[in-house]
């Protein structure tokens, strides 16, 4: 694998604040190792914008090891940028082209909106959870692992469900911006299983209301939520999120 430093040339959105104009700004970063992360690139770029006295490019990190869902940027037109099951933050620029032009913006959705550059407001996705996606029970100390059987195609799916860590890559890469994949997620991980039984019928029901109320669009089975997924989560939850709600309304 090639060590030798790596160029390119960015187009990065640029907005001062969630009511003012943005546009595409042109960058040249150099000296680039291809082991660095894309949020270690963005490091560099403001590196030399602050030493030229620019204003830094912001955006959201944290852990920087895939697991927070903070780092969502679109990376050339595709969330989390071209590499599958990889978050931004995990994405090497050894995955680029030497030279190539990039152009990195935010997650574009109304219920997201601009905070400033590459920054969103993903604190709807926190509404939907805070309306039902959790376990009220008082269930006492934790029990034995076994003492609960559950079958191990619904254990499996709830552990799918569960790798969701709300990144919002589902809602940017959809046309309807739907954040179905999100909620079904959040839905599934718990009704495949029997602590989340008790509360399931009013648990959907909120979820969905907030997940209307936020402004979020309808899915109409694109399942491009899916392609961007960086944990993978399945579409099936969709259909099982879909199936709960419906036992709601009826039951």
């Amino acid at each position: 694998m090639s060590t030798q430093s790596m160029s390119f040339n960015l187009r990065v959105w640029r907005q001062d604040g969630p009511q003012a104009p943005g546009r595409l700004v042109d960058y040249k970063v150099v000296d680039i190792s291809p082991e660095m992360s894309f949020l270690e690139m963005l490091d560099e770029l403001n590196v030399q914008l602050t030493r030229r006295g620019e204003r830094p490019v912001e955006f959201d990190s944290d852990c920087r090891e895939g697991i927070c869902g903070m780092c969502g940027l679109v990376i050339t037109g595709v969330a989390h940028g071209p590499l599958p099951a990889t978050t931004t933050c995990t994405l090497r620029m050894r995955h680029f082209q030497d030279g190539q032009t990039i152009e990195v913006e935010p997650f574009r959705a109304a219920a997201f909106p601009i905070v400033r550059d590459l920054v969103v407001d993903r604190s709807a996705l926190d509404r939907i959870v805070q309306a039902g996606g959790f376990v009220s029970q008082n269930a006492g100390s934790a029990p034995d692992g076994n003492a609960v059987p559950v079958p191990k195609d619904d254990a499996e799916n709830a552990m799918d469900a569960a790798a969701c860590i709300g990144c919002g890559a589902c809602v940017a890469a959809c046309p309807n911006a739907s954040a179905f994949l999100f909620t079904s997620a959040k839905v599934s991980q718990l009704a495949y299983l029997p602590q989340g039984r008790p509360e399931a019928r009013r648990r959907v029901a909120g979820m969905v209301r907030q997940m209307d109320l936020e402004g979020f669009g309808n899915c109409t089975n694109h399942g491009e939520c899916e392609a961007v997924c960086p944990k993978e989560v399945s579409i099936q939850h969709i259909a099982r999120m879909r199936k709960e709600y419906w036992k709601a309304l009826l039951g």
